[in-house]
């Protein structure tokens, strides 16, 4: 039986209920491998998040100041950080909207010429727990043939944008194919992805707020956002992340935006960490998205 949940309070909820809420997306078995590719003690998985001008058209905003920061991603942020990636040889992942690929198409296909991977990341950045069903799968699609289109490479993978995930989001992975998502932080390491207690084969790539560089260093002028944290402080916080998967063999994954991180007093704490993690015994891993969620779920082992 499924509740109105707008007609009684949480707390009046029956037991099947809260039981169906919280069963409905779970995490499986995780998946972290003996050792990674190479005999690596830690894998890194670097991402960039390309929202462009998205965050500001999605709310249905006209601010020229905002959209002009949002282009600052296109024009000095992509750059800059395709310049540091092949600088240091890393490979990375780009989760981009399709309205960002369809205003800057070329920049997906550098991207992608480079040898990193762009996932689907939304139509124009919509929260996809406000849609109906048939309103995400529609533009789920289009977000997938939009990247193919201009890329010339099917997505594998998907971040959802604002890591919004609805009650329909699992399924329709599973009925399109997608093989990973990095959208949810029920672990620290790659997992198995379940519907109502049974395993999909999708497998989540964790993403958290605490590796992320938009809630350190976001401004809104008209709200209360305000950056609060050092860059020096922001790079301690993700050295670490990066000094705590290195110990446990597991999986660092970092989540950056274009227009967030490439300031010039912001870029340099991508290129430290890349240094700090290639100065590790043991060996380092860097690797795109899909070839981590490939290899957890090819080589991964439940924990004890």
């Amino acid at each position: 039986m499924t509740v109105d949940r707008n007609a009684v309070q949480p707390w009046q909820w029956p037991e099947e209920e809260w039981r169906r809420l919280v069963q409905r997306v779970r995490a499986g078995r995780r998946l972290r491998p003996g050792k990674w590719k190479n005999g690596a003690q830690v894998a890194v998985a670097l991402s960039f998040d390309s929202d462009h001008e998205t965050n500001e058209l999605r709310d249905g905003g006209r601010s020229i100041n905002r959209l002009a920061w949002g282009q600052y991603g296109h024009r000095i942020g992509i750059p800059r950080i395709l310049a540091l990636l092949e600088k240091h040889a890393v490979p990375a992942s780009f989760y981009v909207p399709a309205v960002t690929a369809l205003l800057y198409p070329d920049e997906q296909r550098r991207i992608v010429e480079a040898g990193h991977e762009i996932g689907i990341h939304g139509w124009i950045h919509e929260l996809n727990s406000v849609l109906a069903l048939d309103d995400e799968r529609d533009l789920m699609m289009r977000s997938l043939d939009t990247l193919e289109k201009v890329t010339g490479k099917r997505p594998t993978g998907m971040r959802s944008p604002s890591a919004d995930f609805s009650e329909n989001t699992l399924q329709l992975l599973c009925d399109l194919g997608i093989s990973y998502d990095s959208s949810m932080a029920a672990d620290d390491d790659c997992y198995e992805l379940e519907l109502f207690g049974k395993p999909t084969g999708v497998v989540e790539l964790p993403f958290d707020w605490v590796r992320d560089d938009a809630v350190y260093f976001l401004m809104h002028r008209f709200q209360g956002l305000r950056p609060y944290t050092a860059p020096s402080e922001v790079f301690d916080i993700f050295k670490r992340e990066l000094d705590g998967a290195y110990q446990e063999g597991g999986l660092f994954e970092l989540t950056m935006h274009p227009h967030v991180i490439t300031n010039r007093s912001r870029i340099w704490i991508v290129e430290e960490l890349i240094t700090y993690a290639k100065s590790l015994p043991g060996g380092v891993w860097f690797a795109r998205h899909d070839e981590v969620a490939a290899y957890a779920l090819q080589h991964g082992v439940e924990s004890e």
